[in-house]
């Protein structure tokens, strides 16, 4: 396992990165970046996520997410193993997905599947991370549905 980055404060701001395993570009396919979303949304109803910023590209996700009411680690640990299992299971139930066989093959792990790298990227923030986007308003975003799905941040530009 890499380097493991460590949520300190588990109720404050944080920057993270979630990537597909071997940086496949799984979110190419709407339907997968739907099925993160819809557990973003559960999460945020369920477990006190508060999402800020986010943005899916084809192979990993940034956001900036928060909680008020589940640690923020538990959260990011059961995200990820849920949606792990999802995509999987909806790639190998998809009779249009070209690249079946050889997505399933390369989340192939000895002891289980492994769809997303181990571990995270996380850096905690109060908007000093935003400024490498510039300046930016953070706000609570609560529908997903009139936003697109890929490469679309929800940072306000002043």
């Amino acid at each position: 396992m890499g380097h493991t980055y460590v949520i300190r404060d588990q109720f404050g701001q944080y920057f993270v990165t979630f990537t597909v395993h071997q940086w496949v570009d799984v979110f190419s396919r709407k339907e997968y970046a739907d099925l993160f979303l819809d557990s973003i949304r559960y999460c945020q109803k369920e477990k006190g996520l508060k999402v800020y910023a986010w943005v899916i590209m084809t192979n990993h996700v940034h956001m900036i997410i928060g909680s008020d009411k589940v640690k923020l680690s538990d959260i990011i640990r059961d995200l990820k193993k849920y949606t792990s299992t999802q995509i999987i299971n909806a790639i190998k139930n998809n009779p249009h997905e070209s690249r079946k066989n050889w997505l399933l093959w390369l989340f192939q792990k000895e002891d289980g599947k492994l769809f997303w790298k181990e571990g995270y990227h996380g850096e905690e923030t109060i908007c000093s991370t935003c400024s490498n986007f510039g300046h930016v308003e953070l706000k609570i975003i609560r529908d997903f549905k009139s936003l697109p799905i890929l490469a679309i941040c929800s940072l306000i530009r002043k």
